[in-house]
């Protein structure tokens, strides 16, 4: 799923943290913001159940309070339940006017769906995603992971000119982000500039990134001796 920032403010003793949030809950229990700080320590000891209760005490003490929906998101998308996730982010963006997150993270999630069973219904999942990413990026103009997974939908409805763009509006916003140097290698690859899917390549490889065994083997053919 894609990242989102919450106002959480972490002690490096995760424990101490806990203990302090609960010591402030015990004397406030009506503060959202704490629930939702006590949660995101929880999931950090990965105590999900915990930390879901807390996420929803945060959401009844402050409906606005839209991260707490997308990390409700991310507990179901933990137990497999892009559904749910689903569901989570677009409260979150009917919970705060213009939430990116919501949006990019909605739009993930539709295109995880995409299951090869129903070739309308799948077009018709890519195409709600790149609606859902368009939005993101209006309401964030700073979103890597909007451009990159706005890339990715493109390039899934055969749109590699469009992907290209998006991705490059990816590395305009973070040159060094690997996936959109990836995503770049592929496009470019499907449009037979080699010597830019090359370059991109092994800038994602430069950056720490897995690329596919199989993209390096198409691509090292066209590889200058």
């Amino acid at each position: 799923m894609l990242d989102t920032q919450g106002p959480s403010h972490l002690l490096t003793n995760v424990d101490e943290n806990i203990s302090t949030l609960r010591s402030q809950l015990s004397r406030n229990d009506e503060c959202g913001t704490t629930h939702y700080n006590l949660a995101v320590a929880l999931m950090g000891k990965q105590e999900y159940v915990d930390a879901e209760k807390e996420l929803h005490e945060a959401i009844d003490c402050s409906p606005s309070l839209a991260e707490a929906y997308v990390l409700l998101g991310g507990i179901c998308l933990q137990r497999n339940d892009l559904e749910g996730c689903y569901r989570f982010n677009q409260r979150a963006t009917k919970a705060r006017a213009g939430f990116a997150e919501g949006y990019g993270n909605m739009a993930f999630v539709l295109l995880q769906l995409v299951d090869g069973k129903d070739a309308k219904e799948d077009e018709e999942k890519v195409d709600k995603a790149i609606k859902n990413l368009r939005k993101a990026i209006v309401h964030n103009k700073n979103f890597v992971q909007a451009f990159t997974t706005l890339g990715t939908a493109y390039f899934m409805k055969g749109l590699v000119p469009e992907s290209i763009k998006a991705n490059l509006e990816a590395l305009a916003v973070e040159p060094k982000f690997p996936i959109a140097h990836n995503n770049l290698a592929v496009a470019y690859l499907e449009s037979e500039e080699y010597e830019k899917a090359i370059i991109h390549c092994d800038q994602a490889v430069a950056l720490g990134f897995e690329v596919a065994p199989a993209l390096l083997e198409e691509l090292a053919p066209h590889r200058k001796a």
